[in-house]
C-alpha cells in the first residue's frame, strides 16, 4: 500500500512537472522580449537589507548616477537595500530603470524607483538570473549575503568556461571584499582550483569613478550586444 501510495504521488509530481515547462517558457520569452528592447545595462548586486543611511547604499546611489551619464541602463534585482540605491541612482540621473522582482518569503517588495514600463516579475529564480548575464555589459557587486555570492560565482563560472564572453565584474568595497579575495588568493589558487589568470576575471574598487572608468575602457572599441 505505501508503494502505491509513493508512486502515485510521484506520477501526480511529473504531471506538475510538465506543465510547469509552459509557465518556465513563458518567463523566458515575456524576458527577452522586454529586456531586448532596452540596451546596454549594467546589473547591479548587493544586499537587500542595506539601509538608507549605509555608505554603501549612497555609493550604489552614485554608481548607477554615473553609469546612467555614462549611456548605461542599471539593472537590479527590484527589491529594497542596495537594488534600491541602484534604482534610485539611474532614475536620479534621468537613466533607464529595470527591476527584476521575484517573490520572496522576506526582504522583496518593488522599490519605488523603477520604470513603470520596465518592472518585471519572475518565479523562477534560475530565469531571473539569466536576465541578468544575458543583458548585463557588467557586474557591479557590491557588499550582500548569499544571493549576491550566487550570482558573483555563477558569472565567474560562466565566463571561465567560455559559456559566455568576458564582461566587467567589479566589486565594490575593499574592506569588505578583500578577505574573500585573499582566501581565493591563498586556498582556491594554492590549491590549483583555478588558475592565476581566473584572477583578473575580477576588479577591486572603491569610488564610482573607477566602476565607470573600468567598463568604459573594457568597451571601448567594441561592439555592445547582449552575452549570449
Amino acid at each position: 500500500m505505501n508503494k502505491e501510495k509513493s508512486h502515485k504521488g510521484w506520477n501526480e509530481i511529473k504531471i506538475n512537472d510538465s506543465w510547469a515547462i509552459f509557465k518556465i517558457m513563458g518567463e523566458f520569452v515575456n524576458g527577452f522580449e522586454k529586456m531586448s528592447l532596452i540596451g546596454p545595462c549594467v546589473s547591479i548586486f548587493g544586499s537587500a537589507r542595506t539601509k538608507p543611511d549605509n555608505p554603501y547604499y549612497k555609493l550604489a546611489v552614485e554608481i548607477c548616477e554615473e553609469l546612467s551619464k555614462s549611456g548605461y541602463g542599471i539593472i537590479t534585482g527590484g527589491g529594497p537595500g542596495i537594488m534600491e540605491a541602484g534604482n534610485r541612482g539611474a532614475s536620479q540621473a534621468g537613466g533607464i530603470s529595470v527591476g527584476l522582482n521575484i517573490d520572496l518569503p522576506f526582504e522583496q517588495n518593488n522599490n519605488p524607483y523603477i520604470d513603470d514600463d520596465k518592472s518585471l516579475d519572475f518565479d523562477y529564480f534560475f530565469v531571473r538570473k539569466v536576465m541578468f548575464v544575458k543583458y548585463a555589459q557588467g557586474f557591479v557587486v557590491l557588499p550582500g549575503g548569499f544571493g549576491t555570492l550566487d550570482e558573483l560565482f555563477e558569472a565567474l563560472t560562466l565566463i571561465q568556461t567560455e559559456k559566455i564572453g568576458q564582461f566587467p565584474i567589479i566589486l565594490v568595497g575593499s574592506d569588505y571584499w578583500e578577505g574573500l579575495l585573499d582566501w581565493i588568493k591563498s586556498h582556491m589558487l594554492q590549491a590549483g582550483n583555478i588558475k592565476a589568470d581566473d584572477l583578473k576575471l575580477l576588479r577591486l574598487v572603491d569610488t564610482a569613478e573607477e566602476v565607470v572608468a573600468h567598463i568604459d575602457a573594457f568597451y571601448k572599441g567594441r561592439m555592445l550586444t547582449p552575452n549570449f
